[in-house]
Parts: structure tokens; sequence; C-alpha cells
């Protein structure tokens, strides 16, 4: 019997994405106790990123909901909490009133910045002991992964 009572039955193919998850969701969790005192969550730092990674740090809407892998009415209420507290503004494209445009404001690349040191931090807790080469080849191997499930 292992640890907890329990001892796993999955392949080794299962226990490798459960592993994966339980990583991800480890590194959420402590992400989200840092994002909490600049007044953020997980999801809405995750659009201002994507928004600091955008030409302009401005990008519709659907481009944001489908970097992030989420719903277009979840990124909806993200979005107006983001804009709410001035880390962000929407606007309607002038070409296609149907398409939101979000832009990142300069509070919310600030805030990025003032995060980075602690995020960065808690990155080496969970990448030190890799070379650049292993976290190449696993980054890799994760996006081809990835891949293969989207299509």
């Amino acid at each position: 019997m292992g640890r907890y009572g329990y001892t796993s039955n999955m392949d080794a193919d299962e226990k490798l994405l459960v592993a994966i998850v339980r990583v991800s969701e480890s590194y959420k969790k402590h992400c989200s106790s840092i994002f909490r005192n600049y007044g953020l969550t997980f999801a809405q730092y995750t659009v201002l990123r994507a928004l600091e990674g955008s030409e302009g740090g401005r990008n519709t809407i659907t481009n944001v909901s489908k970097i992030m892998l989420v719903s277009g009415a979840n990124m909806t209420g993200v979005a107006k909490r983001l804009a709410k507290h001035g880390f962000l503004l929407r606007k309607d494209d002038p070409r296609d009133e149907r398409v939101t445009i979000l832009e990142i404001t300069p509070k919310g690349r600030q805030t990025i910045k003032n995060i980075e040191g602690e995020k960065n931090e808690l990155i080496k807790e969970f990448v030190t002991g890799y070379s650049t080469e292993q976290k190449n080849e696993f980054l890799s191997c994760l996006k081809g992964s990835l891949k293969r499930a989207q299509s």
C-alpha cells in the first residue's frame, strides 16, 4: 500500500498525464496566492500576460480566449472584471461591432511587472534541476500532445 493508503492501478501513460495535471494544479495554487496580493485571479493574470504578448498590448477577446483555451463566455466575465478594476480597456472594433478588443492599461502592465519577481522565484522552485535542453524537450513534447488533442 502506498502513500495515503492508495496504490495506483494506472498505466504509465495515465500516470504521466495525471502527474502533469498535478504539477499544473500545484503551480496554479501557488501562483494564485501571489496574484491575489495584487487583486488578480490566475485567469485574470493570464489574460494580462496574453495581452502583454500581443502586438501593441491589444487583441480580440476571441483570440485571447483561444490562447487561454477557455470559452468566450468565461472570457467575457474575466475581461469585464479586469476592466472594472482598470487593468484593461474593452473597446468595440470600429470595423465590426460584434468584435471586442481588449487592451492592457499602464496599470495592468505595472502590475505584471510588480508580480514578476515573486512569480519567477516560484517558477524556479518547479524547474530547478532541469537543463535548458531538458526543459525545451519537455515543452516540445507537451506542445505536440496539446496539438494532437486539439485536432
